[in-house]
């Protein structure tokens, strides 16, 4: 059996992230049967048994993860000329005053803070940002499965077959679209269930049966809702939250 870079595997088995056990291999925190690992690109067995040392345990620990109620006109993550980033309005002052995490805002914790997904410029609602790269890879994995629901309001008519299409039978860019749960929640709102995030995919999904986006708020991932969190302002991932 063919031996695997040890951060790929670490990965892999949702240790940590690829970048997270780079760092945590060149710490000496990381284990493989037993036998201390400090050497960047080792490999291993998939039957071999990796630990981490309750120092890197902590590390992870000590990572935030942030809820933010996107308005229009930020960016998700690299600022584009004459708009802003997302990340902009994460700072003391727009923390939502109802946020009951006892944790204080400092600006170590925007050090390696990084959206996991993203929203379209003129798309609201809740964007996470995260310094866990566990948390990263469980929402934008290459094989993650978190659903992702979204309120959108749109123009146009539908044919008879158009809310069958927008639920199973729609391609983007040569390639099938997983199945979709989208249903009517009022006379000019869908709500949208996804499983997967292409470019634009709503939009797009949209205009394919003959149906024009005025307005797309996300409002839920996984398990974690947007609730009653004000625009622009964002907060703590509690404890007892899980994607």
């Amino acid at each position: 059996m063919e031996k695997l870079r040890l951060s790929k595997r670490m990965s892999e088995l949702g240790l940590c992230s690829r970048r997270e056990a780079d760092e945590f291999i060149e710490r000496g925190w990381v284990y493989v049967d037993g036998q201390q690992i400090t050497e960047l690109g080792s490999k291993v067995d998939p039957g071999q048994r990796i630990t981490l040392d309750p120092r890197a345990s902590a590390d992870q620990r000590r990572r935030v993860t942030i809820l933010l109620n996107k308005p229009v006109g930020y960016v998700s993550a690299q600022p584009e000329k004459g708009y802003l980033p997302a990340l902009s309005l994460i700072r003391a002052d727009t923390r939502d005053p109802d946020d009951r995490v006892a944790l204080r805002f400092g600006r170590s914790q925007l050090q390696g803070l990084a959206p996991a997904g993203r929203l379209d410029i003129d798309s609201t609602g809740l964007l996470v940002f995260t310094q866990d790269g566990r948390v990263a890879r469980r929402l934008v994995g290459e094989h993650s499965a978190v659903e992702k629901e979204y309120l959108v309001r749109v123009e146009g008519t539908l044919d008879s077959k158009g809310l069958q299409r927008l639920n199973h039978g729609l391609s983007l860019d040569g390639k099938p679209l997983r199945p979709a749960r989208v249903s009517w929640q009022n006379r000019d709102q869908l709500r949208f269930t996804l499983q997967e995030g292409r470019k634009r995919q709503i939009r797009r999904m949209c205009e394919l049966v003959g149906l024009r986006v005025t307005g797309l708020r996300r409002i839920r991932i996984g398990n974690v809702r947007l609730g009653s969190l004000p625009a622009g302002k964002w907060r703590y991932l509690r404890e007892d939250e899980t994607f």
